[in-house]
C-alpha cells in the first residue's frame, strides 16, 4: 500500500487506485478501477458481532447525556441492547411492509434502533428532523409515512413532536419515545423497550438476511417533488465499506476515534462516518454540535477532549472551526495531536479556509495534515470517488473506488458521469418510474453531475468535480453558462456573507442570480440595527446593500466574457423556505423551486430599467 509521506506533511498510508480506461465511437468513456475488492461481510451488523467477540470492551458509542456527561457503551454492551431491542420489534411483527420510521437526529438511542432493526432484517428509515420540527405543513412528511407505512415511528421526546406526530401518525402504528410518552398512541418508553428479554427468534431472523435484504430507507428529494426513499441494501453498505477501507488503508492499522455530527438521515453521516467507525472497530463520539456560529461551540467543547484520527465536516463547519482554532490553544493541540485526514464534503472547500487548516496544522504540529474530498450520492451508499494521494488544493475528486464502473458520457461541452457497481442502489422503494429514468440502458446510475480530467493525457491524476449538467444552460446568443463555475465564484467572492446563489439566464442575453445571504454574517456590517431586526431589515441594510454592490464588481472585474459575467444580481430579503421546496433539509438550495417560487424576482432582473433592490455589475477600471 502506498504512503502518503511528502515533505512538512503527516505521513498516512492510503490505498491504490489504478484504472483502466477505454474509449468507443461515439466519445464515451469507459474507466474501470482494475484493483480486486477485499471479502466483505452478508450484513453490516455482523461487524458488531465481530467486534463484540474480539475486543468486547472497546468503545464504540459515546453521546452527552442531560447533564452533558458521556454516556458510553462497549462492543459488547451495544451488542447486548442491540439485541434486547431486535426482540421487541421482532414482537411488534415488522417488515419492509411495516418498517421502522426515525424522526429523531443523531442519538446514542438512535444508533442502538438502527442496529436492531437492521441485525433481525426490519428496514430502517431516518427522516429529517426538520420534516418535523421545521416544516409547518407536514407535508413530506405524510408523503413519506404514506409510502413506507411505518410500523413503528421513534422521537426522543414525544412532547417536541407532537404537532408532527397528529398530523401523520398511522392509526395502526406504535410509538416508541425516550421522553414525555404520548397517551394517545400505543406508547412504549425506550428504557423499557431495551430490556426485552431474548429468544431464539433474533438469531433465526437473523440468519435469514442477505445481501439483498434491505437495510434502510434513505430520503432525497427530486428537483421540485417529493423524496424519494432510495433502497440501501445489506450488500450496498458492507460494499462501499469495503471501498472505503481499501482506499483509506490506514483504517486497517488502528481503529478510528471520531467526533461527528453529521446527520444520519443524510448518506454521508449515517452510512461513511458511522458505518466507518462500526466496520474498522472505531470510537464514535456523537457531536450534538452544527456548523453554525452557535453550534460550533459544541463542536468546540467535544474536541477539545477528544482527539480524532480522522475528521469530517462541511465547508462550512471547517470555516467555523477555523476561527476557532486560530484562537485556542488547547482545542489546536488537542484536535490535531493523532489527525490523519480531513475530509470535506457537500460543497467546494474555499481555498482560504484550506490554506488556513495546513498553517494552523503545521504551527501546532509541526506537519500538514492530509485534506481530501470524497464523490458520491445516496444512491452510491455514498462513497465513490477519493484521491489517495495529496493535493494542495480543493475540486478535485480522485478515481473511482475499487469495484466501480464509470462511463463519461459527452454532453454538450461536458462529461456526464455514470455509476455501475454493488454499492448502487436498485433503486426507489415503491417508485419503478422513477427507478427506470434512473439508469441508463446499460444499467448505468445517472447521477446528474459531470466530471473533466485533471490533465487529459494522464488519467492518474484523477477527476475535477464539473458541475450538475441539468443545471447548466445557454445564453440567447448561444454561449454556455456553467452554474457551478459561477456559484463558487460567487461564493468566494462574497463570503462569508452568503450563503448560496441561484443562476438564471437562460435565453436570455446576460447573467443574473438571485442571491442568498447569510444573515448571521451580514448582521456584523450593521451593527446600528436594533436586536430584533428582521431578514429584511438587514437585507436592505445600505452597509450590507453597499458591500454586495462592491463584491459583484469585484466579480465582474475577473470576468473573461459572457459566460461568466455576472450582470446583475437581487439580495433576497428571506431565507429559502423548506415547505417550498427552495431547501432541503441538509441546507442545500433546489435551484429550479427557487427560480419558479420565485419568478418575480427573476423577472426583475430582466426589466429595463431595472426596479430597485436590483445590483447592476460595474467593471472596475
Amino acid at each position: 500500500m502506498p504512503m502518503i509521506a511528502e515533505p512538512g506533511l503527516r505521513p498516512v498510508r492510503m490505498g491504490d487506485t489504478r484504472v483502466s480506461v477505454s474509449k468507443n465511437d461515439n466519445g464515451t468513456i469507459y474507466i474501470h478501477s482494475v484493483e480486486t475488492p477485499d471479502e466483505y461481510p452478508r450484513a453490516i451488523t455482523d461487524r458488531l458481532d465481530f467486534w463484540a467477540k474480539e475486543v468486547p470492551d472497546h468503545l464504540f458509542l459515546a453521546d452527552r447525556d442531560q447533564t452533558r456527561s458521556w454516556q458510553k457503551r462497549s462492543y459488547r454492551e451495544t451488542r447486548d441492547e442491540v439485541r434486547n431491542l431486535a426482540q421487541y420489534l421482532i414482537d411488534l411483527d415488522l417488515s419492509e411492509d411495516r418498517p421502522v420510521l426515525i424522526l429523531s437526529g443523531n442519538s446514542l438511542e438512535h444508533g442502538l434502533l438502527a442496529l436492531a432493526s437492521m441485525y433481525v432484517g426490519i428496514p430502517y428509515a431516518p427522516v429529517s428532523p426538520a420534516y418535523s420540527l421545521v416544516s409547518t405543513d407536514f407535508a413530506k412528511l405524510a408523503h413519506i409515512c404514506d409510502l413506507l407505512n411505518p410500523g413503528l415511528i421513534f422521537v426522543d421526546d414525544g412532547a417536541r413532536y407532537a404537532k408532527a406526530l397528529a398530523a401523520v401518525m398511522p392509526k395502526d402504528a406504535r410509538l416508541l419515545v425516550v421522553e414525555n410518552p404520548l397517551s394517545q398512541y400505543e406508547c412504549e418508553v425506550f428504557s423499557r423497550a431495551r430490556q426485552t428479554q431474548q429468544s431464539d427468534a433474533i438469531d433465526l431472523a437473523n440468519s435469514k438476511i442477505t445481501e439483498d435484504t434491505i437495510a434502510k430507507f434513505l430520503f432525497t428529494s427530486g428537483s421540485t417533488g417529493m423524496p424519494k426513499a432510495v433502497i440501501n441494501t445489506q450488500r450496498m453498505l458492507c460494499f462501499n465499506q469495503m471501498m472505503l477501507r481499501h482506499a483509506l488503508a490506514f483504517l486497517q492499522d488502528e481503529p478510528p476515534v471520531m467526533v461527528d455530527w453529521l446527520p444520519w438521515n443524510h448518506t454521508a453521516g449515517g452510512n461513511h462516518n458511522f458505518g466507518i467507525a462500526l466496520y474498522n472497530g472505531g470510537s464514535f463520539y456523537i457531536d450534538q454540535g452544527k456548523p453554525t456560529p452557535d453550534g460550533i461551540h459544541e463542536t468546540v467543547r467535544n474536541l477539545c477532549e477528544i482527539s480524532p484520527t480522522l475528521y469530517f465536516n462541511v465547508p462550512k463547519g471547517y470555516e467555523a472551526l477555523v476561527h476557532h482554532l486560530r484562537d485556542n490553544q488547547p482545542l489546536r493541540e488537542t484536535f490535531f495531536a493523532k489527525l490523519k485526514l480531513m475530509q470535506y464534503a457537500g460543497a467546494g472547500l474555499s481555498q482560504y479556509v484550506w490554506d488556513n487548516l495546513e498553517k494552523i496544522a503545521q504551527d501546532t504540529v509541526g506537519e500538514k495534515i492530509v485534506i481530501v474530498t470524497g464523490y458520491g450520492s445516496t444512491e452510491t451508499a455514498p462513497f465513490a470517488f477519493t484521491t489517495t494521494w495529496a493535493v494542495n488544493q480543493a475540486g478535485s475528486v480522485g478515481l473511482p473506488a475499487v469495484g466501480l464502473d464509470v462511463k463519461l458520457v459527452p454532453n454538450g461541452e461536458k462529461l456526464e458521469v455514470r455509476l455501475k457497481g454493488p454499492s448502487i442502489t436498485p433503486g426507489y422503494w415503491k417508485q419503478p418510474d422513477k427507478t427506470r429514468e434512473s439508469f441508463d440502458d446499460e444499467g448505468y446510475y445517472l447521477i446528474g453531475d459531470a466530471l473533466k480530467f485533471v490533465d487529459p493525457d494522464d488519467t492518474d491524476r484523477g477527476f475535477l468535480f464539473d458541475g450538475r449538467v441539468c443545471e447548466d444552460f445557454k445564453l440567447s446568443t448561444g454561449t454556455w453558462v456553467h452554474a457551478a463555475a459561477i456559484r463558487t465564484a460567487i461564493a468566494q467572492t462574497f463570503a462569508p456573507y452568503v450563503r448560496d446563489a441561484v443562476l438564471a439566464g437562460l435565453d436570455k442575453d446576460y447573467l443574473g442570480a438571485l442571491i442568498f445571504a447569510d444573515f448571521t454574517a451580514c448582521r456584523k456590517l450593521c451593527p446600528d440595527l436594533p436586536a430584533h431586526a428582521d431578514e429584511r431589515d438587514i437585507a436592505t441594510h445600505p452597509a450590507v446593500r453597499a458591500h454586495f454592490q462592491k463584491c459583484l464588481n469585484d466579480l465582474a472585474t475577473k470576468a473573461t466574457g459572457s459566460s461568466n459575467f455576472l450582470a446583475r444580481a437581487i439580495l433576497l430579503e428571506s431565507s429559502p423556505e423548506l415547505d417550498a421546496h427552495e431547501v432541503t433539509d441538509k441546507g442545500s438550495i433546489n435551484q429550479r423551486a427557487v427560480l419558479a417560487k420565485r419568478a418575480d424576482k427573476v423577472a426583475e432582473l430582466y426589466t429595463d430599467p431595472s426596479p430597485a433592490g436590483v445590483l447592476i455589475a460595474k467593471r472596475e477600471k
